[in-house]
């Protein structure tokens, strides 16, 4: 979704306000995300915490 939002990492984890590291190791699947972090990204683009989970039916792959 971040690529289909033409964001770039630093981008995107500066809209989060987080670190671009901390972002990049969620992403990447080095660290787990809390599930506040999920809220907050479900929230950013407007879809549900399933669909983040990729467990929406409707996700497209």
């Amino acid at each position: 979704m971040r690529e289909d939002a033409d964001l770039t990492q630093v981008k995107l984890a500066e809209k989060l306000g987080m670190h671009k590291t901390t972002y990049t190791n969620y992403e990447q699947g080095k660290r787990e995300p809390p599930f506040s972090f999920i809220i907050r990204l479900a929230d950013f683009y407007g879809v549900s915490c399933d669909y983040i989970a990729e467990r929406d039916p409707r996700r497209k792959k």
